[in-house]
């Protein structure tokens, strides 16, 4: 009960930040063109009655503040407002996208995790090992590479695999094959397969930074008192690591991978953007080459409130690895 009221009060708090930075967001990308430019710019000229009535139904023919409060009230019933595409519906669209995203992000974050966790602990506890100095090297190699050159470098290296062993074991275009396998479980695979190359990019490039932090924090937490007290009194040395030191040096690590989450989620949008997929990513670049306010809204509004969930799910975390954070108020 502590914990859920703490994620509660943690919640009441998100929600006004919420509001305060869509209503930002709305001023900037409503002042950040006119969507309505290639009509008006199209030859021969549209009537002028065209533009007016797409300029109304767009709500662009009322102020700005109306137009944030006209679609702050549609949000909220699960109405994003018209597309600049007469034939698509946000809605769809991003709930469609939103699935195809998410599956490679939450899977890239989840394996980075793990392996930053197991690697920053080895590394602490073998420090100046060669095994410290190959994961030291390996995390900076990560590091400084662009993920765009890493996803370019990876569709290639597939490439080359596939075309040396005669098989299809890479996928490099899209989030599944069309038509999709007959079967279940062959459906399955194959999208599988087309998530492999993607979420190996984001998961090398996020894993070398967490893995550094989590070096960093559980050198900090063996050189503590409390652990040198621990390992003193003779508690076995699995138990120390395990107990005392690993509970503690994760709380840092928590915080730089919440945080961390727009990081991921913009390089989804550079992951799709090589390997074609028809996510959250690809959506985003053409609506704001639509100018399509709206929809870049919506995309906005969804990367906030998983920013959110990220966060509230961080603080969770830290309540249950330190009790005592659950009665700060």
């Amino acid at each position: 009960m502590e914990i859920l009221g703490f994620a509660l009060r943690r919640l009441l708090v998100a929600v006004p930040v919420l509001l305060v930075s869509t209503f930002l967001i709305f001023l900037t990308v409503a002042g950040s063109g006119d969507p309505l430019t290639e009509l008006r710019e199209r030859q021969p000229p549209v009537p002028p009655e065209t533009i007016a009535a797409e300029e109304v139904r767009l709500g662009l023919n009322h102020p700005v503040l109306e137009r944030y409060w006209h679609w702050l009230t549609g949000v909220v019933q699960g109405d994003f407002g018209p597309s600049v595409n007469r034939n698509a519906s946000i809605a769809v669209e991003i709930g469609t996208r939103l699935g195809v995203t998410m599956r490679f992000v939450l899977v890239a974050m989840l394996v980075a995790a793990v392996l930053a966790i197991l690697v920053g602990v080895v590394s602490a506890v073998r420090q100046y090992s060669w095994l410290d100095h190959l994961f030291t090297s390996a995390g900076f190699l990560f590091l400084a590479m662009p993920s765009f050159w890493l996803a370019i470098l990876l569709k290639q290296g597939g490439i080359q695999f596939n075309r040396a062993t005669g098989t299809d074991t890479f996928y490099m275009i899209g989030d599944r094959s069309v038509p999709p396998p007959p079967g279940f479980l062959a459906q399955l695979a194959d999208v599988a397969g087309h998530m492999i190359l993607p979420t190996v990019t984001l998961v090398l490039i996020h894993f070398a930074v967490w893995s550094r932090f989590q070096r960093s924090s559980m050198l900090e937490v063996l050189n503590s008192d409390y652990v040198r007290l621990a390992t003193a009194k003779g508690l076995p040395r699995r138990t120390v690591l395990r107990k005392y030191a690993l509970r503690t040096a994760l709380t840092p690590l928590i915080t730089v991978i919440a945080l961390d989450f727009t990081a991921v989620f913009a390089g989804a949008v550079i992951t799709e953007t090589v390997f074609q997929w028809r996510g959250m990513g690809d959506y985003l670049l053409s609506s704001i080459n639509a100018r399509d306010v709206n929809a870049v809204m919506a995309w906005l509004l969804v990367a906030a409130l998983a920013v959110m969930v990220f966060n509230l799910v961080a603080d969770i975390l830290y309540a249950t690895l330190d009790p005592r954070i659950r009665h700060v108020r």
